[in-house]
Parts: structure tokens; C-alpha cells; sequence
């Protein structure tokens, strides 16, 4: 008896539960990717949403995977169990999308610091789902053991394989296919039914067990939809979720007086474009960026390479006067609704390169410089760090004509801008000409957050204290030497820690609003 009993046990297949973890773990991380979607469109993407929601995950992960090997200790009850906290993680996973409306605005405009409102949000979404996803391995795990206990090691090395084999799936599903072909909200869905479907099938020997169940989650799911329906939690937020960000247009009309509209990405509105005159500028630092070029360049034709489009707003003001624009976008959806939606009409003088701004500038043939390079690819606080080193710099220098200027704006505080200081530093380590200039308005503040334009060349030049644009975009600005407390930080390739220099920015509700 005992060799027939060893028998069918070398026989029983452990697939269903190497399945059930393969497929849990692959959840866990397409909700994880997921997440920081979900969150962007009200505190954007930046380091440290993707470290609050991976903080997240795994603390929660970490607490399932004990709380799982404490509901393990009984072999006959592990079935039941399983379905018990799949149908918690499908029903938890279901309420994200209520919740994030409900509590994003509630939270996210106390006076808490900024990564304080981020890692708290994240908290409340997304540590159950985890915990659950968790708590799954060490039960499916026992059950495997139970029908293997002649083979303990290579059971254990299955069941570890295929949770990382599900985990990878579950990040590069999340990336390349949930996110942009079903956007946040459809992926989240996907998930929860993923989930509930498993834990039926976990309770299908025990119908009774089924039956409730099913009653369960059609009961308490059916409630989560229609609250989430009534409260418009179901509808995504974006015009269109791309695989970079969630893009929004908005009319502006209200704000400036004319038919115009404004782009949104993510959280942050990324240029507003007025319909009837294109070279009409509503935001103060594209204003300065041209006012400043008007003053160097004069009336002449020029060239110009733009690292980020957005809204489209600058090149399309200069299509008049440009003789050649290059610009490198990295999502072709902004692009293309920049033309739907922005009236930007691109023409045989303007060329655009779908890639990252400064591989774009590498791509470009050997021969080729401009007379403008403008880099405005910082979306918010989250800034990317290449665009702002020393090594970086001497490749646009490389690009730019003997009289050429290179141009970018930085979100920074008026007192203390310790990104904007160091910028400024690594600038000169380049250039023998570095200028940094803030809207009139915003120079007369004590402090506060601002938009500091840096103007870097290779002539030096004395330009006055003063560029007056009142005439032509209602906006004047004045030279300012960003000050800092100590020595400003040299940018480059292997240290740009942007995150840190603006960590009182982040830690200010008021500054970071």
C-alpha cells in the first residue's frame, strides 16, 4: 500500500499550482506598473512616485508571504484559503479606481510634504492587492508539497521559478501591452477578474464553497462598480494613455482671453496654443526663451533643434522666422494630437524625431548645427537627468554655430534654487557665456516657486539687466544669479542627483502645488 501511495504521488502534477503563483506574481506586477499610471495624472511621474508604489508592493508582497505561511499550517483547509484571498485581492484590486478619486484630491491637498502624500496614496491602493498576491505563494506552495512530498526540492525550485517567470511576464505585459493598449483603469479590471476567475477555479470540488463564493464577488464587486460608475471612476481621466503619459486637452479660453487650448501631461500643463496667432505666448518662459533669442539673433533667419515638442507651442510660433526646426519628441501621440487638437501644422521646414532629445542629437549627421538649441523636456519635478550634465552640454556645444545659444527652463525655488545654482555651474564648465533670467514678477519674490530660463554660449556677452516683451507677450524679465547656501554641485553623467537638489521643493506643499 505504502508503494502504490508513493506511486500516485510521483504522478500528481503540480502545474495548477505553479499556474496559480505564475499568474498571481505576473498580476503583482502589471498592477504595479500599472499603478504609477493610475497616480500620474495627479502627482505626475517622477523617481519618487515609482519608489513610493515599488516601496509599496513589496512591503506588501513581504507581509503576504507571512501572513501566507501562518494560513498554510493546515493541508486540508489550504484550497479554500487560496480562493479566500484571491476573492479579497480581486475585490481590493476592484477598489482602486473608486478610492484614487475618492482620496487623491483629499490627500493630496493637505499641508503634508509632497513624498509624504505620494507614499501614503500609494499605501492605501495598493498594500492589500499586494498582500494578497503575496499570501498566495506560500499556500500554493504547501499544496504543491503535499502532492509532491517525494520531490521537496525540485517542488520548491518550480514554484520560485515560476513566481519570477511571472513576474517578469507581469512587467514587460504591463509595459508594453496593459498600459498602452488598454490604458490604467481596463488593466486594472483585467486584473481583478484574473484573480476572481482563479479563485473559483480553486473552489470548483467544493461547490457549496463555489456558490458563495460567486454570490460574494458578484455582490460586493457589483456594489464597487456601481459606486466607481456614480462617482466617474470608471472613466479615464486621458484623451489618450500613451506609453509615456496620460495626455489631457483642456480649453483655455477662460484663462487668456482668446480660443485657445492647453495640453496636459500627466498632472502638468505642457504649452497652451492660441488658435488665431501662433506666435502669441502664454507662458512666461517660452516668451523669454523668444525674447531672448529675438535680442541675439535679430530679424534673421535661424535654425533650431528642440529637445521635447509637447504642445508644439515654440516651434509653431517660429515657423515663420525658422529656416529649419528639428524636434525630438519622445511620444508620437503628443505629436499627433499637438495636430488634432493644438492647430499645429507642420511644414518641409520643421522635421521631427521621435526618440529620447539626446540620442536624437546624436543620430543627427556629423555636419549639422544650429543656431538655437532649446531644451524643455523637464516635465514638472520630474526632470530627466541626462539633459542636464556636463557631458551632455559639450555634446550640444558640439551642435550649436559659432554665435549659438542654448536655452532651458528649470522648476526650481526663487530663494535656495539648488538645481538651478548647479545648472548654472555646470553651464560654465562649458560655455565661457552662462546668463539665468526669471519673469519680472517672480524676481521681486522673497521666495516661492519659480521658472528660471538658463542662456548658455559661447560668445560672451554683456545683454542688459532687462528684456522687455511687455509689447509683444505682456511679460518682462530680469537677470538673476541663482544664489545658494554653499558650492553648487558639478552635473554629470555619473551624478546628477536632480531628486535631491530639489527635495525642499518636494517637501513644500505650497512650492511643489
Amino acid at each position: 500500500m505504502a508503494d502504490t501511495g508513493e506511486r500516485k504521488a510521483r504522478r500528481r502534477s503540480i502545474l495548477p499550482q505553479a499556474a496559480t503563483v505564475f499568474l498571481v506574481a505576473g498580476c503583482a506586477l502589471v498592477l504595479e506598473i500599472v499603478a504609477v499610471r493610475l497616480i500620474a495624472p495627479y502627482v505626475g511621474m517622477s523617481l519618487y512616485s515609482w519608489t513610493a508604489v515599488i516601496a509599496t508592493v513589496l512591503a506588501g508582497l513581504s507581509l503576504g508571504h507571512g501572513l501566507g505561511g501562518l494560513l498554510a499550517g493546515d493541508p486540508t483547509r489550504l484550497a479554500p484559503r487560496t480562493a479566500a484571498v484571491l476573492a479579497v485581492g480581486a475585490l481590493a484590486t476592484l477598489a482602486v479606481p473608486p478610492l484614487l478619486r475618492l482620496l487623491a484630491p483629499r490627500l493630496l491637498g493637505t499641508d503634508a510634504e509632497v513624498m509624504v502624500q505620494v507614499g501614503l496614496l500609494s499605501l492605501i491602493l495598493f498594500a492589500l492587492p499586494a498582500v494578497c498576491a503575496g499570501a498566495v505563494s506560500p499556500l500554493a506552495t504547501r499544496a504543491a508539497l503535499a502532492r509532491r512530498p517525494d520531490r521537496p526540492g525540485p517542488v520548491l525550485g518550480a514554484m520560485y521559478a515560476a513566481g519570477a517567470l511571472g513576474s517578469i511576464l507581469g512587467t514587460l505585459a504591463g509595459g508594453f501591452l496593459f498600459v498602452p493598449l488598454l490604458g490604467s483603469i481596463t488593466s486594472v479590471l483585467v486584473v481583478a477578474a484574473v484573480l476572481a476567475l482563479l479563485a473559483a477555479l480553486h473552489l470548483l470540488a467544493r461547490p457549496a464553497g463555489l456558490a458563495a463564493l460567486l454570490a460574494l464577488l458578484v455582490a460586493m464587486g457589483g456594489t464597487l462598480l456601481f459606486l466607481a460608475h456614480r462617482r466617474g471612476a470608471l472613466a479615464d481621466p486621458c484623451l489618450e494613455e500613451s506609453r509615456h503619459f496620460c495626455i489631457r486637452v483642456d480649453d483655455a479660453t477662460a484663462f487668456t482671453g482668446r480660443p485657445s487650448r492647453l495640453l496636459v501631461l500627466d498632472h502638468l500643463v505642457h504649452g497652451i496654443n492660441d488658435r488665431d496667432d501662433p506666435t502669441l505666448l502664454h507662458s512666461p518662459y517660452l516668451a523669454a526663451i523668444d525674447a531672448r533669442v529675438r535680442a541675439a539673433l535679430g530679424p534673421r533667419p535661424f535654425t533650431a533643434f528642440h529637445l521635447g515638442g509637447g504642445a508644439y507651442t515654440l516651434p509653431r510660433a517660429w515657423q515663420g522666422r525658422a529656416r529649419l526646426q528639428v524636434v525630438a519628441e519622445l511620444d508620437p501621440a503628443v505629436t499627433r494630437i499637438a495636430r488634432d487638437r493644438l492647430w499645429f501644422r507642420p511644414d518641409s521646414r520643421l522635421r521631427i524625431l521621435h526618440d529620447d532629445g539626446r540620442r536624437a542629437l546624436r543620430r543627427l549627421s556629423p555636419g549639422t548645427r544650429f543656431d538655437v538649441v532649446v531644451v524643455d523636456a523637464f516635465r514638472d519635478i520630474a526632470v530627466p537627468f541626462h539633459l542636464l550634465t556636463r557631458e551632455f552640454f559639450a555634446e550640444v556645444a558640439a551642435r550649436l554655430a559659432e554665435d549659438g545659444l542654448l536655452l532651458l527652463n528649470v522648476v526650481d525655488r526663487r530663494r535656495e534654487p539648488r538645481l538651478a545654482a548647479s545648472v548654472a555651474r555646470t553651464l560654465r564648465e562649458v560655455f565661457p557665456m552662462v546668463e539665468s533670467w526669471l519673469e519680472a514678477g517672480e524676481a521681486e519674490l522673497l521666495d516661492g516657486r519659480v521658472t528660471w530660463l538658463l542662456v548658455a554660449g559661447r560668445r560672451p556677452v554683456d545683454p542688459p539687466s532687462l528684456l522687455d516683451d511687455r509689447h509683444r507677450s505682456g511679460y518682462a524679465f530680469r537677470r538673476v544669479t541663482p544664489r545658494i547656501t554653499g558650492e553648487p554641485i558639478r552635473l554629470t553623467d555619473d551624478r546628477a542627483p536632480v531628486e535631491l537638489l530639489l527635495a525642499d521643493v518636494l517637501r513644500r506643499p505650497e512650492l511643489a502645488e
